[in-house]
């Protein structure tokens, strides 16, 4: 390396630390852009060959790929997003790690939605229990019905025993029920003592479970295994046939299993009527939330209306519930309403109150002008041309807000507004070169005030007189309930495209180099206050073309 690369790359530095110094030696001034001076200063230190530590004023070099990360972006690793978005890092928590742009996955979520959620687990929770109980019900009513269908049958079998001479029962009528005639039919019955026992056919060659404490005073119900692998439910009574005789145990049982088949239908029947009645009350549920959020929902198109105009308000007559909560916006809206009253009149004020000292200022301007001052009186006018530009531009906007506080349904002739401006305009000395031609219907009607309409058109034919050649043409039609107004030249136009001045947004004369701007600027402001669109486009005149457009959608 040369020694005047050593020298260049030596000073260089100085001057970056110098920087650096400067910078952090303040921090309440160290801002985005003073940060990025830093980085632009790294960068020329690249191009020489070098890099350096912020730290270290010697010679200590650095790898290249070092070299390269530390110049291509300088700053701690949890500064760079917010450097690159052009803030500064004092603002910074270092501490806090750097956001990777995900918002994650929790949201407020719907209240609608919530109340039916909530609807829908509580319902089904009460179904499922309904379900359980009204199972167990049916399933004791079942048992209950079987036990005092099998007292019944055992009562008549009673009637009917006999002992024999060696004591041993004996059935002599035969039983009611068809089932005990029917082997394994599920239905048994059975008496019997120590001498011996008499059974249903049913049973065939089986018998029934071994009694356990028969009670003489009643029958006794119990649950046990019987003949054929069953499960029976069996009633028991001991009874006594005779004075002196042996008791006799008398014994009816029923197979569970058919019992148990009769529940599991019921239950399965019982679920899918509880399913649809689940559906249906759910149905309900978010019928009666429709019916309980629709004040919410007035109160939401009552904040749209008040967005479109600020002077509306929410209707009280809604539900204790949410009354407090229109009540709390109405006095929010009041008092943003008062607040931009307010700061409408003072900008407004101010414009006005500045008009003077600019018109003292433009005598000075004209006295300097005849004394041979000719350098510093063009000055004056510049500044002061600027000066008013804004001036009226801020009026304009003044004016613009004032008509979108207060809407309503207005009606004008423009024929009558741009033959009144157009007369005016026709005795100035840029309107005295130029042909005016108004192609507008006599019974055309506008929906906006004649004074919105007057000050839309004196800008937009006042500017073309100043750009036109020799002809400007005002035109208005209506067609598909749209209402149609333009204004054409045959000057040079805007040095830039219509849609590039369009989409820049902001004003629209900060957008070109003195073409058009002002009178642009004030009637995009007025137009789109009253609801209406602003399209440029070539005039097949030559020169610039201003569409203006309003709908009567646009206007409620």
């Amino acid at each position: 390396m040369t020694g005047k690369q050593l020298e260049c790359s030596r000073q260089l530095r100085h001057s970056c630390v110098l920087k650096q110094r400067l910078v952090l030696s303040h921090p309440g001034a160290r801002t985005a852009a003073q940060y990025q001076s830093i980085h632009r200063s790294r960068r020329l230190g690249a191009r020489s060959g070098f890099c350096f530590h912020r730290r270290n004023l010697s010679s200590d070099f650095m790898s290249d790929e070092a070299c390269r990360e530390r110049i291509r972006f300088p700053y701690p690793p949890a500064l760079q997003p917010s450097v690159r978005r052009g803030i500064a890092p004092d603002m910074v928590d270092s501490t806090t790690p750097p956001s990777t742009g995900d918002t994650g996955t929790a949201t407020s979520g719907s209240l609608r939605w919530r109340l039916l959620l909530g609807a829908a687990v509580a319902i089904f929770v009460a179904m499922a229990l309904a379900w359980a109980v009204m199972s167990l019900l049916f399933s004791r009513h079942t048992q209950r019905s079987i036990v005092t269908e099998l007292t019944r049958e055992g009562l008549e079998i009673v009637a009917g025993l006999q002992l024999g001479a060696d004591g041993t029962p004996r059935m002599e009528a035969q039983a009611s029920d068809p089932r005990f005639e029917r082997p394994r039919s599920g239905r048994y019955w059975q008496a019997g003592n120590a001498r011996g026992a008499v059974r249903s056919v049913s049973l065939w060659d089986e018998s029934l479970p071994t009694p356990q404490a028969v009670r003489s005073d009643g029958w006794s119900t119990r649950e046990a295994d019987g003949p054929f692998g069953q499960r029976l439910l069996l009633i028991e009574r001991s009874i006594r046939l005779g004075t002196g005789n042996l008791p006799v145990t008398v014994q009816l049982g029923q197979n569970l299993s058919d019992l148990e088949a009769a529940g599991a239908a019921f239950e399965r029947e019982l679920g899918l009527f509880l399913a649809i009645l689940w559906l249906a009350l759910l149905l309900a549920a978010w019928l009666q939330v429709r019916l309980g959020l629709k004040p919410l929902a007035q109160v939401q198109g009552a904040l749209a209306s008040l967005q479109r105009n600020p002077a509306a308000r929410i209707e009280a007559s809604l539900p204790s519930e949410v009354a407090p909560l229109a009540v709390a916006i109405n006095t929010l809206a009041d008092a943003r309403e008062r607040d931009l009253v307010r700061a409408k009149r003072r900008g407004a004020d101010l414009a006005h109150s500045l008009k003077t000292p600019l018109a003292a200022l433009r005598s000075i301007s004209h006295r300097a002008r005849e004394t041979g001052a000719e350098g510093i009186a063009d000055d004056l006018d510049r500044v002061l041309g600027s000066a008013a530009a804004a001036l009226e531009t801020e009026l304009a906007r003044s004016r613009a807000a004032a008509i979108r506080d207060s809407p309503g349904v207005r009606a004008c002739a423009p024929l009558h507004v741009a033959e009144s401006i157009v007369g005016v305009v026709e005795r100035t000395e840029l309107g005295m070169r130029v042909a005016f031609d108004v192609e507008i219907a006599e019974s055309l009607r506008f929906p906006l005030a004649e004074e919105d309409l007057m000050e839309i058109l004196g800008a937009l034919i006042e500017n073309a007189a100043r750009f036109a050649r020799r002809r400007v043409l005002i035109a208005a039609d209506e067609y598909n309930g749209a209402f149609r107004l333009q204004v054409e030249d045959d000057g040079p136009g805007l040095e830039i495209s219509a849609e590039e001045a369009l989409m820049r947004g902001g004003r629209l004369d900060e957008t070109g180099h003195g073409n058009h701007g002002l009178g642009l600027s004030i009637a995009k402001d007025i137009t789109e206050a009253t609801g209406g669109q602003l399209i440029l486009d070539r005039s097949p005149l030559g020169g610039l073309r201003v569409g203006l457009r309003w709908t009567d959608s646009q206007r409620c």
